[in-house]
């Protein structure tokens, strides 16, 4: 049996709202995929910020805007929210997590991957904060005309960094008390991002670039700016990201038959049996890598700047050992072998993305709420 987190386990991205929606997964129950509530209270998961990722095709018209998919999948969380108030509660500040906690749920909060979600209208962020929303990724890997992502080929159209239009967002998210979240931002738009912040930063799911060059992770100067900023990187489960041979494997697993052959009857569950297919037949990458990115983060941004952001149900495979929702324990043995002292364990495992929580979103007094 997996022992639990010995700490509450603070996830910072999860993608499993998709589930639900596209293929009727009831997430209050155990499902497919890697994440779901049950597994989630059984791996110690205190606190985890479910994503509205809206797939770029969305944003035709002919496909509704991606701003309709994004409240249809926020609605999502709320219908999760609804039938299972045993299980999780929407949480929006510091002393409605508190009341989560005390209560015995898990503290549920809903956010957003990807600014194409707002339709370069502030007054959309306004309606998503008061939908709950308190987390958005300010790009995904689509970029933007107003913000820049790590992508290449950016076209004529795409800024250095933040427009004005989006150094705006980032100014309007501090005030409503929403946490900015810069994975898949370009590194100018990373920047850009920190000299307009007033609030501390997360980048919600992202690895470290000196132990593989991928551009969605962080290299050492970015984590030491997140120091600075009193902000966190979380550190995602995501193989590609986390290896260069687990990249190369994944490369190999998809141009397989049986791979290609793969179907479904939707995108949602096309992905679903992509994923379930890779974990089995690609050569396992080791728990230990997963390790060595946190290891080197505390190196660099130091212990109170380092966190988890699995990205469950946005990536194909995991890693040997944290396949699921159920394995959060896992994280914390690896790291007391390591000789992480219990109070680095309850800082990484979640207590320094609540500190950021706490500090962007506000006790929950009047002031800070709308």
């Amino acid at each position: 049996m997996i022992p639990a987190s010995p700490y509450p386990v603070f996830d910072a991205h999860v993608d499993s709202l998709q589930r639900q929606l596209d293929l009727g997964h009831d997430l209050g129950t155990r499902t497919d995929g890697q994440l779901d509530l049950v597994r989630g209270r059984e791996g110690g998961l205190g606190a985890v910020v479910l994503v509205n990722w809206v797939d770029p095709k969305f944003i035709a018209p002919e496909l509704g805007g991606a701003r309709a998919r994004t409240l249809a999948l926020l609605e999502q969380f709320h219908v999760l929210t609804r039938a299972h108030p045993e299980l999780i509660r929407r949480v929006g500040n510091a002393r409605e997590l508190d009341a989560a906690r005390a209560a015995g749920c898990i503290a549920g909060i809903p956010g957003i991957e990807g600014g194409h979600s707002l339709e370069e209208s502030l007054e959309h962020l306004h309606e998503f904060f008061d939908g709950g929303v308190r987390v958005l990724t300010l790009v995904w890997n689509n970029h933007l005309r107003w913000i820049r992502s790590c992508q290449p080929n950016p076209g004529p159209e795409v800024p250095e960094g933040l427009s004005d239009f989006g150094r705006s967002v980032v100014r309007e998210m501090n005030r409503l008390g929403m946490v900015i979240d810069l994975s898949h931002a370009g590194e100018r738009s990373f920047y850009d991002t920190l000299e307009v912040s007033d609030r501390p930063v997360i980048a919600s799911h992202s690895g470290c670039k000196r132990l593989h060059g991928h551009q969605r992770n962080l290299d050492d100067e970015q984590l030491c700016a997140l120091r600075q900023n009193g902000g966190v990187v979380g550190i995602v489960f995501c193989v590609p990201f986390l290896s260069a041979e687990g990249q190369a494997e994944d490369a190999r697993v998809r141009e397989t038959p049986g791979y290609k052959a793969l179907t479904g009857r939707n995108d949602t569950e096309l992905f679903l049996r992509q994923g379930q297919y890779m974990q089995e037949n690609a050569q396992p990458l080791p728990l230990e890598v997963v390790l060595e990115h946190i290891d080197h983060a505390v190196s660099v941004a130091g212990i109170d700047h380092v966190g988890l952001g699995s990205d469950y149900d946005g990536i194909l495979r995991t890693p040997q050992g944290v396949e699921d929702a159920g394995c959060y324990g896992r994280i914390a043995q690896g790291l007391r072998a390591r000789g992480y002292p219990d109070e680095a364990l309850r800082k990484i495992l979640g207590g320094n993305m609540e500190r950021v929580f706490r500090a962007v979103t506000g006790p929950g007094t009047r002031a800070h709420e709308r």
